[in-house]
This record gives C-alpha cells, structure tokens and sequence, in this order.
C-alpha cells in the first residue's frame, strides 16, 4: 500500500470575497472588537489591562556573570610540595593534591624563591619580574585575558604551553 499525500491540491480560502465565496463580510474574524480590525496584534504578554505576570513577580537580585576565574594558588603551597627544577603544571597540582579540577584555569600569586618549570598555568606579574632576575629571560610569560568570554582564556592557557 502506498502512502499519498492529502490536501495535495488544496487552496486557499480567498477571504472577504463576498458572501457566497463562505469566508466573506466578516471573513472569518467574528463581528466588532480588537481582533476584527486590520492592523491587530496583541503581545503575548497582554492580559486586558491587568499588570502583566512578568510584572507582578518579584525580581531576582544580582547576576551570574559568565566570566571563567581561575583557581587562585599562593606559590608557598607550590614550594611545599613541589621540588626545585618540577615541572608545575594542571596535571601536576591535580597529582599533589593542591587542586581538584584540572580543567579550570589556575592563576598562581605570591613571591618565588626556587626555580620552577611552569606549564598552563597563569602567573602573577610579581612572579614574572622574579623570574626575569632569576634567570635572564623568563620562561613562560603570563597570558592576561583582556575580554570576559570563555574562549579568550582558554587561548591564553593554549598559547603557554
């Protein structure tokens, strides 16, 4: 059995074509009133007069802001646990202990005394000027993300590895 298509050749009805064509005088809108009018269109939202629902409601406080912050470490914590020369990088903090989530960006603040090897990881500018006199050229430079969108960080972690 094949299946075929109905209304195929269905028209439209012509509206407001005079009473014989079924749809004429009124074509279809009722008599009198705000809907029968040319030009009609109530929002959604409208409810006769009465304050609208959504103005009724009470309103939420505050905002959640999208930006992504990372996870702040003071390099004190890193120097306990980590030896001079380790590579610090997510994998690693997550390893030690120091912090949960390796897919989170992780900022480390604080003054440095040992030599590390720093890999994705976002450092303080203080960090960066101690790591400038400890060894004439720093290894990793800090990404700063200038905008508030997601994406913008994750280049910044991308670009110091």
């Amino acid at each position: 059995m094949k299946l075929t298509k109905i209304h195929l050749n269905a028209k439209k009805k012509r509206l407001g074509r005079g009473i014989g064509s079924g749809k004429g005088k009124t074509a279809g809108r009722g008599t009198k009133g705000q809907k029968s009018r040319s030009g009609y269109n109530i929002p959604r939202r409208f409810e006769g007069g009465q304050t609208p629902l959504v103005q009724r409601l009470p309103k939420m406080k505050g905002f959640k802001s999208s930006k992504i912050r990372p996870l702040v470490l003071d390099m004190a914590k890193i120097e306990k646990v980590f030896k001079e020369g380790e590579l610090v990088n997510l994998k690693t903090l997550q390893e030690k202990g120091l912090i949960k989530d390796s897919k989170k960006p992780v900022k480390i603040l604080g003054k440095i005394s040992k030599k590390f090897k720093f890999q994705k990881v976002i450092l303080s500018q203080k960090i960066l000027a101690e790591l400038g006199k400890l060894a004439e050229k720093p290894a990793v430079k800090s990404p700063v993300a200038k905008s508030k969108k997601p994406k913008a960080v994750k280049k910044a972690i991308k670009s110091t590895q």
